[in-house]
């Protein structure tokens, strides 16, 4: 496996009944010191391949090089941090106390302890008792657990679930610091906002494989249009026949979004307006992480 790559997956399946599939031949590749987003609908087998990953889990067919060994294996594990669904520690002990039984039992020196207090901004908390932590600060103490062997690989499953705005900064914060150098960060979430705020790399998951990978300026490339203008059902019709224009999609009574490159904005213009359309607004906008989801999963945007 070529030294740049901490994850290398090929064909990797997950059948747990012959009509379940859970994970369907998945085939990704995450990079030495990136943020690498996963990302899919629910169902897709997000946390199955983490798992995978993570040897919790056993492979019915395929392939995966974890740090270049076999997943689940003693070398590889050594290596990892992980934060998988909410994590769990005993509460009647300090943060601090929870982080010398974790290090006690993986066999890392207590010297670890204060810098990842630090790095997760938890030193000033740590004598407290886990259960008066708040939920951000007891997903921060997993974050701290999960860097207790200083790991090569860091691999979180919705590491802001439940979080409120301010958790959710703090937390994008703590993640985007944690990808560099030789710490790569796998990073499973649903919310595009925070993904786009953080990765460096996205994966799209869809029915248990990745349906498109690459960095976010290549996959948002590419330019739509934003038309309000009166009447709307009328302008739709006018723009059907216009070269180099593709989906229009009513976002509400007034107002389209073009798939459409930019330089058409002024051909656009002037169709509608010589067809006595009134427009009020056209801007362009390059396409979000959202929208790329949701062209590529098929799932429905909401509009309530």
């Amino acid at each position: 496996m070529p030294g740049d790559f901490v994850i290398e997956s090929e064909n990797l399946t997950k059948r747990y009944r012959p009509h379940i599939m859970a994970v369907d031949g998945l085939n990704m590749q995450a990079r030495r010191g990136e943020v690498y987003g996963f990302v899919g609908p629910n169902g897709a087998g997000k946390t199955t391949a983490l798992r995978m990953f993570l040897g919790l889990v056993r492979a019915s067919s395929g392939s995966c090089l974890v740090l270049g060994e076999k997943p689940g294996t003693p070398g590889a594990l050594a290596r990892i941090g992980a934060l998988v669904e909410t994590p769990a520690f005993y509460p009647y002990l300090s943060g601090r106390n929870n982080l010398r039984v974790l290090a006690r039992h993986a066999g890392v020196p207590y010297s670890r302890i204060e810098p990842v207090l630090e790095e997760v901004e938890l030193s000033s908390r740590g004598d407290d008792r886990f259960k008066t932590y708040s939920l951000g600060m007891k997903q921060r103490l997993g974050m701290a657990a999960a860097l207790l062997k200083d790991p090569e690989l860091l691999i979180l499953d919705e590491p802001t679930n439940g979080l409120d705005p301010a958790g959710m900064a703090e937390m994008r914060h703590l993640i985007r610091n944690l990808g560099h150098g030789n710490r790569t960060v796998l990073l499973s979430s649903h919310l595009m906002g925070e993904l786009e705020q953080i990765c460096d790399r996205i994966g799209v998951v869809k029915d248990g494989k990745i349906v498109v990978e690459g960095s976010l300026d290549e996959l948002r490339q590419g330019t739509r249009i934003k038309l309000r203008a009166k009447p709307v059902v009328r302008a739709r019709e006018l723009l059907a026949s216009l070269d180099g224009v593709g989906q229009t999609e009513m976002q509400d009574d007034d107002m389209l979004i073009i798939e459409a490159d930019q330089s058409l904005a002024a051909d656009i213009n002037r169709l509608l307006v010589t067809a006595g359309v009134d427009v009020s607004e056209l801007t362009t906008v390059q396409n979000s992480l959202e929208s790329v989801f949701l062209s590529l999963t098929g799932e429905v945007r909401s509009h309530e």
